[in-house]
C-alpha cells in the first residue's frame, strides 16, 4: 500500500501524534503492516511532501523501538585503548533492493549477536543509485523495525570524494558541493563520514609533504567543519584515506606524512580514527574480457602494519580495507589475523542480485545501458566488461522495477545474501560484539 496523503498515513490504530510527537500505540501492528506500507511509499510515491512525513514516522518510531542512529567514534577509540583487534568491522554498501538487503543483513547479525557493522553509501553511489541519504537511512531503519533489531545503528558516507578536476577548475565550488553533501548526510542521522580527499595526492612531487599536503589541507578543512555541524552530545566519527584504491600500494612513511600535517591543521580538535589505505585492491574488482574477476594479490603486510602504526601512534582504530567484497572466500579470515579496522563490501552483493533477476529484466537494462552509457565504453571492452563496469549506473533508473520485483524472488535474493553476510561476519569475526558496542557506546 503507497500512502496518498497525511490522513491515510496517520489513521492507523498503532500510531498517534501527541504534541508533534509520534507513539507507536501497537509494536507489533506497526511492524507487521506499516513498515511495508512506509517502505513502498517512500519508494514509489511521487509526492515530496508524504514522502517527508513518512521520514518523520520513521525517524520517531526509531526511538520507540529502541534503534539509535549513532556514531562509532567511542567504539573505535576503546579499539585503540584496548587492543580490540580481534575483528574487523563490516562496512555494507547497499546500491539496490535496500530494504530487502538490510533484513537479510540484521537476521544474519542476530543470530551471532553482532553489533560491530555499518551501513555506508558513497557519493557517487547516492547519485547512480537514486538514494538519498535519509531514504537510505529510513530503508534500514525500517528494516531494523521489522526484524526486531534494536540498539546503536551505524550510518556512514562512504567515499565523501573530492572530483580533482572539479577541484582544480574551482576549488571553493567543489569543497562546497562536498559540505552541502555532509550537512544532508548528518541530517539523516550518517554520524560516520569518510572524507576522500586522497584524490588529489600528487606522486609526481619530490617529498612526501607535497605529495600528500592537498590531502591532508582538505581532510583537515572538513574535519572542521564537521566539526562544528555536529549535534551536540555526538562526537561524528570521521575517515581520512592516504591512497587512492586501485593506485600503488600506501606505505607508513606516507601514513606518517599525512598525519603530521593534519594533525597541524585541526588545531586540537578531535581527529580521525581510521585511515584508508591501498592494499592491491581496485573498486569492483579487475573484469577479465570474459567479465570474470580477475585473483587479487594484497599486500596483508601493509594492512597490518599500517593498522598498527595508526592504532599505536595516532590513536586509531586501525586501517581500512576498500575494494573487498569480490576477494576469492579463502581471503576474509586474515583480515582480523592482519588487524583490518574496517572492510568495505558493496559490488558482489550487487552482482549477486544480477546473477538472481529475471532475463527480460536484465536484457532490458543491459539494452539501456548500450543505448545511454556508450561514451563511457573504452575501445578495448568487450561487451561482458563494458556491462560488468555500468550496470551499477542503472540501479537507479530501474529502482522501482527493481523493488516491484515478485516477492518471492526477492525472498530467495535475500535468503543467498543472507548466507553471503553470515558468511562473511563469521569470517570478520565479529560475533559477540553488540555486548562490546553497548559498552562503549552506552
Amino acid at each position: 500500500m503507497i500512502y496518498r496523503d497525511e490522513e491515510e498515513l496517520f489513521k492507523s490504530r498503532s500510531i498517534e501524534v501527541v504534541d508533534d510527537k509520534l507513539r507507536v500505540k501497537d509494536l507489533e501492528l506497526f511492524r507487521d503492516e506499516i513498515v511495508n506500507n512506509l517502505h513502498d511509499t517512500l519508494i514509489f510515491s511521487d509526492s515530496a511532501h508524504i514522502k517527508k512525513r513518512c521520514h518523520w514516522v520513521v525517524n520517531e518510531a526509531a526511538r520507540e523501538f529502541g534503534i539509535i542512529p549513532s556514531s562509532i567514534q567511542s567504539f573505535y577509540e576503546a579499539r585503540a585503548k584496548e587492543n580490540l583487534t580481534r575483528f574487523t568491522v563490516p562496512a555494507i554498501n547497499l546500491r539496490t533492493l535496500t530494504f530487502d538487503l538490510a533484513k537479510a543483513v540484521f537476521r544474519a547479525a542476530k543470530k551471532i549477536n553482532a553489533g560491530a557493522f555499518i551501513f555506508e553509501i558513497a557519493r557517487s553511489e547516492i547519485d547512480y543509485t537514486g538514494q538519498r541519504p535519509r531514504e537510505y537511512a529510513s530503508s534500514i531503519i525500517l528494516a531494523a523495525i521489522r526484524e526486531s533489531f534494536t540498539g546503536p545503528l551505524f550510518f556512514q558516507g562512504d567515499h565523501f570524494q573530492i572530483k580533482p578536476k572539479n577541484f582544480l577548475k574551482d576549488r571553493d565550488n567543489e569543497i562546497g558541493q562536498l559540505k552541502d553533501l555532509i550537512t544532508e548526510a548528518i541530517e539523516a542521522g550518517f554520524y560516520n563520514i569518510d572524507i576522500d580527499s586522497s584524490t588529489l595526492v600528487d606522486l609526481s612531487k619530490s617529498t612526501l609533504d607535497e605529495q600528500q599536503r592537498l590531502n591532508y589541507e582538505v581532510c583537515a578543512q572538513l574535519t572542521r567543519f564537521i566539526r562544528e555541524l555536529q549535534p551536540k552530545g555526538i562526537e561524528i566519527s570521521i575517515g581520512g584515506e592516504i591512497g587512492e584504491v586501485g593506485g600503488k600500494n600506501s606505505t607508513p612513511e606516507e601514513l606518517r606524512a599525512f598525519m603530521k600535517g593534519y594533525l597541524t591543521h585541526i588545531q586540537g580538535l578531535k581527529g580521525i580514527s581510521k585511515i584508508s589505505i591501498q592494499t592491491g585492491t581496485s573498486h569492483g574488482g579487475v573484469v577479465l574480457p570474459d567479465g570474470s574477476i580477475a585473483k587479487v594479490k594484497i599486500d596483508f603486510e601493509t594492512l597490518k602494519a599500517l593498522s598498527q602504526i595508526a592504532r599505536t601512534k595516532f590513536d586509531m582504530a586501525g586501517a581500512v580495507q576498500h575494494g573487498a567484497s569480490t576477494l576469492p572466500k579463502d581471503a576474509f579470515f586474515r583480515f582480523p589475523e592482519n588487524e583490518c579496522a574496517e572492510i568495505h563490501l558493496a559490488t558482489q552483493f550487487q552482482n549477486i542480485v544480477y546473477d538472481l533477476l529475471p532475463l527480460a529484466l536484465k536484457e532490458k537494462i543491459y539494452t539501456w545501458l548500450h543505448e545511454n552509457l556508450a561514451d563511457e565504453r573504452k575501445p578495448e571492452q568487450t561487451d561482458d566488461q563494458f556491462i560488468y563496469k555500468t550496470r551499477k549506473k542503472a540501479l537507479g533508473p530501474f529502482k522501482r522495477e527493481l523493488h516491484a520485483l515478485p516477492q518471492d524472488l526477492k525472498d530467495k535474493i535475500t535468503s543467498i545474501l543472507e548466507e553471503e553476510f553470515s558468511f562473511l561476519f563469521e569470517k570478520l569475526n565479529i560475533k559477540d560484539t553488540k555486548p562490546l558496542v553497548d559498552k562503549y557506546l552506552f
